[in-house]
């Protein structure tokens, strides 16, 4: 399976697929290897895409002198 090519929602399916193969314990060790390896990866992705999209959500203010002022985006009560 290509990661690379996946949304985030599409390999959470997918990590969470290898979650449940691995804890029903019933996988050879060959593959159990596979999956975790597969496993590691798509963390790697899903971690990646989310660095990039904590740097998208910003919230930009205006400072007194008008200039654009990033701040990073919090929920306000």
């Amino acid at each position: 399976m290509n990661q690379s090519n996946n949304t985030f929602e599409q390999s959470m399916a997918r990590l969470e697929q290898i979650v449940r193969a691995m804890e029903r314990g019933d996988v050879a060790l060959e593959e159990s290897l596979k999956l975790f390896q597969e496993g590691t990866e798509l963390v790697r992705s899903c971690q990646k895409l989310l660095d990039e999209a904590q740097l998208q959500v910003k919230k930009i203010m205006t400072a007194p002198d008008g200039s654009p002022v990033e701040e990073d985006f919090q929920d306000e009560p």
